[in-house]
């Protein structure tokens, strides 16, 4: 414990050592990332102001948009002010807050699209049973599942790394702080501690991405007998499902499912699930799902109705 205090600050060193990727990057980076916000808090609004936000699948689709914010907020804003920084280093203890914090925002978004996947099954499989077996306190009860779900994993990854003694290098090869970098500077044996990281992070990011593909697997096995309209309404809902989880977990189970050993490639791969995935969802559950693009449409409509019997009336007072 006290070769630790040996390291108080850690060097990050980022996306690239070139000042012209670099600002590259802090331009790209800047426009997702306000993408991400303007996505996010539109499903958000719409879902929220809207008799949406009393179905289930959209009352999940809520608490995912408010988890990717979340989420990628722990991450892109001290990117982008490292990208312009000469020296990128966070404290000690900065690093194992983000840390702590980045597990747990991330193991609510695994057990939400969980969530999601169960509601869409329940939804097509027994539809007659959907209003009684997905109420609302069964949602909310799912969501506190995946916040429990989530601090058990993330408390998990934060006593495995905190006890860690570090006593010579402190350049961490990522741009955020996360387990694997971390093992590497830690001047003790690893191994075993390597290992209850992928069965806490690499087994449990597969185990769940198997079991969501089999429940899609049945889903779109069980629609075959729906008629034409109902069968394609159902297969674009579940095509935006598995976009979303390929499009995360396949990145995720890259770094996670392996020993600890790191790769230049590892900060490209979490990227995706940190910035891409993120920027992408919104997109993704919009353009193809007309009831939210209606929300949307209503909402909109409604803000800019109001806005302009305002200004109307306004003008009426003044003459």
């Amino acid at each position: 414990m006290g070769n630790r205090n040996n390291i108080t600050v850690f060097i990050l060193l980022g996306l690239s050592q070139n000042k012209n990727v670099e600002i590259i990057c802090f331009i790209l980076f800047l426009f997702c990332y306000l993408a991400i916000w303007m996505g996010n808090l539109l499903i958000m609004i719409s879902i929220t102001c809207s008799p949406l936000i009393n179905q289930p699948m959209y009352f999940f689709l809520n608490c995912l948009s408010l988890s990717d914010l979340s989420y990628t907020s722990t991450v892109t804003p001290k990117l982008m002010i490292d990208l312009l920084a000469e020296k990128k280093t966070i404290s000690y203890s900065s690093c194992m807050t983000q840390l702590f914090i980045l597990h747990f925002l991330g193991g609510i978004e695994i057990f939400i699209l969980t969530g999601m996947a169960y509601d869409r099954y329940v939804a097509i499989c027994r539809p007659l049973h959907y209003t009684v077996i997905m109420s609302r306190q069964k949602c909310n009860t799912i969501i506190t599942a995946c916040c429990a779900g989530a601090l058990i994993h993330s408390a998990s990854q934060f006593l495995l790394t905190i006890f860690l003694p570090f006593c010579g290098p402190n350049e961490i090869d990522h741009y955020f702080c996360d387990v694997y970098p971390l093992l590497k500077l830690a001047c003790t044996d690893t191994y075993r501690i390597g290992l209850l990281v992928i069965v806490n992070s690499g087994l449990i990011a597969l185990l769940t991405f198997v079991i969501l593909m089999v429940s899609y697997f049945l889903i779109l096995y069980n629609i075959r007998a729906y008629p034409a309209e109902s069968r394609t309404k159902a297969l674009s809902t579940c095509s935006s499902h598995i976009t979303v989880v390929v499009l995360f977990f396949v990145p995720v189970l890259f770094i996670y499912i392996r020993p600890a050993t790191t790769f230049p490639e590892d900060k490209v791969f979490a990227l995706f699930y940190t910035i891409i995935a993120p920027m992408f969802n919104p997109l993704i559950y919009t353009l193809r799902n007309m009831e939210m693009k209606n929300a949307m449409r209503k909402m909109w409509f409604h803000c800019f109705w109001k806005g302009s019997n305002f200004y109307e009336k306004r003008s009426r007072i003044s003459l």
